[in-house]
């Protein structure tokens, strides 16, 4: 059973790595659909609107109506002439005519409202289901996608999709009933002339599927380049210090702008492919139309048709022209809106590479907090022939204090990613409480985890929300009391708005070792069993360091706890020291026992301790 569970779990990491790996943001690497199957992964979501859908949907049928109405009207009043008699006849039928135009205006109106809202309901739904989505997405994910282009996935995508939705299929519709209204109404007036305009649809059907395929292959990559050039204006940006500080900006520029071009050239070849298909469809629709007034014409002048029904007819031909002309100019826009939703749905159809089973374990009531590493082989899958753990055990016990000290490489971060199991090794296991991380719910897991990461992850918000980021339910004075045990109110007290400053884009508008400080409150606010710190003083001052480092030991009681550290002389009072080397575990010990070895932990302190 146990090496079916598994083989199981592995079955749905390797598809889960194949989705990964078949995500790319690269046009060419990617398979291009060219029917428009994209879109019905949609409508559920348009379908969970149906009473609009319906109430549109007449609307469209009572203004299609009302234009199909004109043309009869005008042929009546033609027929029976201008004649002081026909007075009274004429006043009715235009009477009747403007209640007509009364109707069309109504359900026009009612057609633009609900056809919008749907449109712009849709698209709402559509971004909040993307944007969970997203959040489920292990940092695998992160490490192959572009955020720039997944982020104009999010936006310009699903606005291309507002557009299909709040307007186009409108227009699409509205003009395939007035195209079979219109056909219908040839029919009835004159078989003859109807083959005739029949003729020129059959001509136009093929030439508009055609073009279609060659405009949905052009905006698709119009949409891919457009992408491109967002993720690296969002990644200049992004790190616009460093670009600065080394004189690149005219470089970025000159990059940005190649982007927009190729983006540019594409849209342009995309537009051009439109253009001649409309104009191949306008010049066979209304040169038809002509043909058609022509032969009824003479038809006229022999006798064999009225004036009236010559009228109507050619205003339904030219109904069914203009129809077709809309349609083909509107086929562009769902070709486009379609390559949109196929590239929408590739972001929903990605896989995470962690996530909960089905039957997850629970962790006890009282957690120990105890962690052990069993025979651990690891590999980021942006680098997968790199081994970043090879081999790795490790116990932790409950309320024990384990520094992770190494070089740059070693594989300490690593573990941590393990722990909190953002990644999931491809030998051994990880345990918590005695359960393998795998069995359980990755968020009832990573509640019981408090880190405080190397460089502190801020939110363009207050500083008082930032610290409850960790526990959203957290009291105003758990807060405070959480702020004062990291020493943020030493800088707090001298900001203008106190705990609601806004810390700007990433806590731009503070310190390295302010961002610190409200990181490791937001870490004691969070009352875990299991402390995670990563180079959590690193960015402070030495005064600041002290009084931090009183918090953290005040913190780390009864708690079991991991502390990643180079700088070795904060850690040469923890119960245990791990050194790492290679993705290897080397040495464990204490302090004092590691120098009396000589081995790597003992020739790194010397090093620092030298140079202090």
């Amino acid at each position: 059973m146990a090496n079916a569970l598994k083989t199981s779990e592995n079955d749905e990491q390797k598809q889960a790595q194949a989705d990964l790996a078949a995500f790319s943001v690269e046009t060419g690497q990617r398979a291009k659909s060219r029917n428009l199957t994209p879109l019905k992964h949609l409508m559920p979501l348009v379908l969970k609107h149906r009473s609009k859908v319906i109430m549109a949907l007449i609307a469209l049928l009572a203004a299609a109506g009302a234009m199909l109405a004109i043309p009869l009207a005008v042929r009546r009043v033609i027929d029976k002439g201008f004649s002081t008699e026909a007075t009274q006849f004429v006043d009715q039928y235009f009477g009747m005519m403007l209640v007509v135009v009364g109707v069309l205006a109504l359900a026009s109106a009612s057609r633009y409202y609900f056809v919008t809202w749907i449109g712009e309901r849709l698209v709402a739904d559509l971004r909040d289901q993307v944007f969970s989505h997203l959040l489920t997405l292990s940092p695998a994910f992160f490490e192959t996608a572009h955020t720039g282009e997944v982020l104009s996935r999010l936006t310009a995508d699903t606005t291309q999709l507002k557009s299909l939705f709040g307007s186009t299929i409108s227009v699409a519709l509205r003009n395939i009933f007035m195209l079979v209204g219109a056909v219908v109404m040839m029919a009835v007036t004159s078989l003859k002339f109807s083959g005739l305009v029949l003729l020129a649809i059959a001509v136009m059907v093929p030439t508009l599927v055609l073009f279609g395929r060659r405009v949905r292959k052009l905006s698709r990559d119009a949409q891919d380049t457009l992408a491109g050039s967002a993720a690296l204006a969002q990644e200049t940006l992004g790190a616009v210090k460093a670009v600065q500080a080394n004189n690149q900006e005219q470089r970025m520029s000159n990059a940005f702008g190649a982007a927009t071009q190729s983006a540019f050239d594409v849209a342009r070849h995309r537009t051009f492919a439109r253009a001649i298909l409309t104009a191949l469809i306008i010049f066979i629709a209304f040169g038809s139309v002509v043909g058609v007034l022509w032969l009824g014409a003479q038809d006229v002048l022999a006798g064999r048709l009225s004036p009236g029904s010559l009228g109507q007819f050619v205003l339904y031909a030219v109904f069914a022209a203009g129809a077709l002309g809309s349609l083909s100019e509107v086929w562009g826009e769902v070709q486009l809106a379609a390559g949109a939703a196929e590239r929408l749905h590739e972001l929903q159809e990605t896989a995470p590479l962690i996530s909960a089973p089905k039957n997850p374990e629970s962790l006890p009531d009282i957690t120990t907090g105890s962690i052990a590493f069993e025979a651990v082989d690891f590999s980021y899958p942006a680098r997968p022939d790199e081994l970043a753990l090879n081999g790795v055990s490790l116990t932790v016990k409950q309320g024990e204090i384990v520094a992770i000290v190494g070089p740059s490489g070693a594989g300490k971060s690593t573990v941590f990613g393990l722990i909190t199991r953002f990644y999931d090794p491809q030998k051994g296991t990880v345990v918590v409480d005695g359960i393998d991380v795998k069995r359980l719910d990755p968020k009832d897991l990573r509640g019981q985890i408090a880190s405080v990461p190397q460089d502190a992850v801020l939110f363009s918000t207050s500083i008082l929300e930032n610290i409850r980021f960790g526990r959203p339910d957290a009291s105003k004075e758990d807060v405070l009391a959480a702020a004062a045990a990291a020493r943020v109110d030493e800088f707090v007290d001298r900001l203008p708005a106190g705990m609601d400053e806004q810390v700007g884009e990433r806590g731009t508008k503070l310190s390295g070792g302010q961002r610190q400080r409200i990181a490791i409150a937001r870490a004691i606010l969070r009352n875990a069993p299991i402390l995670l710190l990563d180079e959590a003083t690193s960015a402070l001052d030495a005064e600041s360091e002290k009084h931090v480092q009183a918090a953290l030991e005040e913190l780390m009681k009864d708690r079991t706890t991991l502390v990643i550290a180079h700088r070795l002389a904060t850690v040469r009072n923890a119960d245990r020291i791990v050194v790492l080397e290679e993705g290897r575990v080397v040495d464990e010990g204490h302090h004092d026992a590691l120098m009396k070895k000589g081995g790597l932990y003992a020739r790194l302190a010397k090093l620092q301790f030298s140079d202090g």
